[in-house]
């Protein structure tokens, strides 16, 4: 690409962090970004678009939609990213059903459809009946549906994958990402030599993860009726409907102010630890080094604390 006269290069796997770096080195006036990177250089940045906003979102479906109280999380690697995610899963879950239990099992693999349908079918031996995951693959929805129950959409919509059980999920657009980015290149603000510090980190505000089971589809039609009847309670919101209170956390995040986050405080992980204080947010530092676990939350969790 640099013999090609590329002047900007954007580097879409975690595992190409030493490449770039050796790349960034060897051409100090081209400009790298690294995507679900950390790693940065003066003209190496990094991006990403973090899914936990809706998981907490997905969550909330899944507690108020939950028929046994146990849903269902097939994590990948336990990076503290994935971590994260399956702790604001947690805290949707319980929010919408305060009993409710969220059984996890790890692969181990990012992509690993035996180990997935296996993870899945030992959640639906032990009574999980929603299912969320960070596997990349469809096995866990097209498992879940064989068993006729309900699953989110990961990462890209699938919706159509099982139409009648995906009842929604949460969706990416990198495009925030690169629009951002390139507008700021192209306006001279972003240059080889001052993105040591760049890191964009989009969340639902921004427009770079979404709500659906498609785009479009906030909700699989099939499950409103079901949310609209259920109710959450909240010590500041009151007693609503589950499809109403859904709809308010999201208005409340898409907020460019942010009245509400997941990671609210007050907040204590399943061994009793408090994690957030009251009144206080987690930052992005926390977000970034989750290793504790949700109190919602039972099964393994490597390296907890």
């Amino acid at each position: 690409m640099a013999r090609d006269g590329v002047k900007v290069v954007f580097a879409n796997s975690f595992g190409y962090s030493d490449g770039i770096l050796a790349a960034a080195k060897q051409h100090p006036d081209m400009i790298f970004a690294h995507a679900t990177g950390f790693r940065r250089a003066p003209n190496v940045a990094t991006y990403n678009q973090n899914f936990y906003q809706p998981h907490y979102l997905v969550g909330l479906i899944a507690g108020a939609l939950s028929k046994t109280g146990k849903v269902g999380y097939v994590g990948a690697v336990p990076t503290t990213e994935i971590k994260c995610y399956a702790n604001a899963y947690a805290l949707g879950v319980q929010a919408a059903n305060p009993k409710a239990k969220v059984l996890i099992r790890f692969t181990n693999s990012w992509y690993s459809p035996p180990a997935a349908k296996e993870a899945t079918e030992s959640l639906i031996a032990e009574g999980a009946d929603a299912f969320c995951y960070s596997e990349s693959s469809p096995t866990v929805i097209l498992t879940a549906a064989e068993h006729k129950l309900i699953s989110f959409s990961h990462y890209s919509p699938m919706h159509h994958l099982a139409p009648d059980y995906v009842a929604s999920g949460y969706l990416v657009h990198w495009d925030k990402s690169y629009i951002d980015f390139l507008t700021k290149v192209h306006n001279g603000e972003y240059t080889p030599k001052n993105l040591q510090n760049v890191d964009f980190f989009g969340l639902l505000d921004q427009g770079g993860v979404t709500l659906g089971a498609k785009e479009g589809m906030v909700f699989n039609p099939l499950y409103v009726d079901r949310l609209k009847a259920a109710t959450i309670t909240d010590p500041v919101l009151g007693k609503m409907s589950a499809y109403d209170f859904i709809l308010k956390r999201l208005a409340q995040m898409t907020d460019p102010k942010r009245t509400f986050d997941p990671f609210d405080g007050p907040l204590s992980d399943r061994k009793g630890v408090q994690r957030v204080a009251a009144k206080a947010r987690l930052g992005r530092d926390g977000l970034d080094k989750m290793e504790w676990a949700a109190p919602a939350l039972i099964g393994p969790w490597p390296n907890e604390p």
